[in-house]
């Protein structure tokens, strides 16, 4: 069960990183720049939702 909890976080860091590639881009297209930061902090915070799923998962194994 843990094991799927640290895939989540993996694929809910993923989604985030995505989410978050989106709005930066769309921030620099309309040069909006609250957008922008908004997507940059997505990112980084997908990039720790992924980190903290690989600890997860290897704690598991």
């Amino acid at each position: 069960m843990s094991e799927e909890k640290g895939h989540m976080d993996k694929a809910k860091g993923k989604t985030n990183q995505v989410k978050g590639q989106v709005k930066e881009k769309l921030g620099e297209a309309t040069d909006h720049q609250n957008l922008k930061a908004e997507g940059k902090k997505d990112q980084a915070k997908g990039k720790l939702q992924d980190k903290k799923g690989d600890v997860k998962n290897k704690l598991n194994q």
